[in-house]
């Protein structure tokens, strides 16, 4: 039930932070109209952001969140996913973001987009605007050749230079904002990340309920700067009409950011208390689904190598076992999860 936050202010709704500025809009933002107090939250943010990755980097958190005011971005150390390197996931993501992280060098793929089996990196975009550049003329040139065959090509206004690229860009720019837009990051290029979000001017809001608030960083284990949260919790029973007349059925509603750990450990946990038998139903923060697209990988993981390296990271063994395969829900989630005799089915 336990998670760590930062930053973390009680009277503010905290997670999710995607669509949440109608709850926050009463709220109280000292910060919003101080920016000597907007510095100083987003120093502090810094120093927690680069604590928590650097746990990850050693293998002493097993996954960490960056939740925004427009994107959300999953870390996670290697070992975990089926990946032998840090990964992280970035979603929703616009043109403009892509654009701004292959400027600073950063090397990612969109996994949702790729054909099966086969890894596709960005390319350097000078090398890539070139090649556009070549092919939109040379396709400039055949398209209007015929033209100057019937001689009347001088009455005919071809499509300016802007038109053209903005055509080309226009698939580009309808995956925004949608689950395709996932971006992957791996290994080093992690690091780079982590830079470019820290200076990233576009991270926190500029107007709005969400002004001058950091990002909030969520993990299943302490880091500097952090505080310690409990996820609610809501027991209740109702009587059931049996064969041989009512039975009490019992009820317990959990709510808040219930990380992947969570959700293993408390079915673990229902599994011996309630002799094997148990339901529950799953709510997802939508944005976030994707995030169980499975991962082009390099080479095969070991996975009790990986274990062994990942056993200080604070996870349960069984837990540990589990977040360390691949990842097969594409961009959907668990909906409901049902225990009857020891044995497990879901549904996405």
């Amino acid at each position: 039930m336990v998670y760590w936050l930062h930053p973390a202010f009680s009277w503010l709704p905290l997670f999710p932070r995607i669509g949440a500025d109608r709850k926050m809009a009463a709220k109280t933002s000292p910060w919003s109209a101080d920016e000597t107090l907007q510095h100083a939250l987003m120093s502090d943010w810094s120093v927690s952001f680069t604590s928590l990755y650097n746990l990850l980097k050693t293998k002493l958190c097993p996954y960490f969140y960056v939740c925004s005011y427009q994107f959300t971005v999953l870390f996670r150390a290697a070992g975990l996913a089926g990946s032998s390197v840090i990964t992280a996931l970035i979603s929703p993501t616009t043109r403009g973001l892509r654009e701004a992280m292959r400027n600073e060098g950063i090397e990612f793929s969109l996994p949702l987009l790729e054909e099966i089996g086969h890894k596709k990196k960005v390319r350097d975009p000078s090398l890539e605007s070139e090649e556009e550049q070549a092919v939109s003329d040379e396709d400039e040139e055949e398209s209007f050749s015929w033209l100057e065959e019937i001689g009347v090509q001088d009455q005919i206004k071809k499509p300016d230079v802007i038109s053209i690229k903005l055509r080309k860009e226009k698939h580009e720019v309808q995956m925004d904002h949608r689950p395709e837009s996932v971006v992957l990051v791996k290994g080093l290029n992690t690091f780079k990340l982590l830079n470019f979000l820290i200076n990233c001017k576009s991270l926190v809001a500029t107007s709005g309920a969400q002004a001058g608030l950091p990002p909030t960083l969520l993990s299943p284990i302490a880091f500097r700067g952090a505080s310690m949260q409990m996820l609610k919790a809501r027991s209740s029973n109702v009587k059931t009409q049996a064969l041989s007349g009512y039975r009490d059925k019992f009820s317990l509603d959990i709510t808040g950011p219930v990380m992947p750990h969570a959700l293993h450990s408390m079915s673990m946990l229902l599994r011996s208390s309630q002799r094997g038998s148990f339901s529950a139903g799953l709510y997802a923060h939508e944005p976030t689904a994707v995030f169980n697209v499975g991962l082009s990988l390099d080479k095969e993981l070991d996975r009790k190598v990986a274990r062994e390296d990942l056993a200080n990271c604070g996870l349960h063994p069984k837990t540990l076992e589990q977040l360390s395969q691949r990842p097969v829900l594409g961009k959907s989630s668990l909906r409901s999860v049902e225990m009857s005799d020891y044995i497990l089915s879901w549904r996405s």
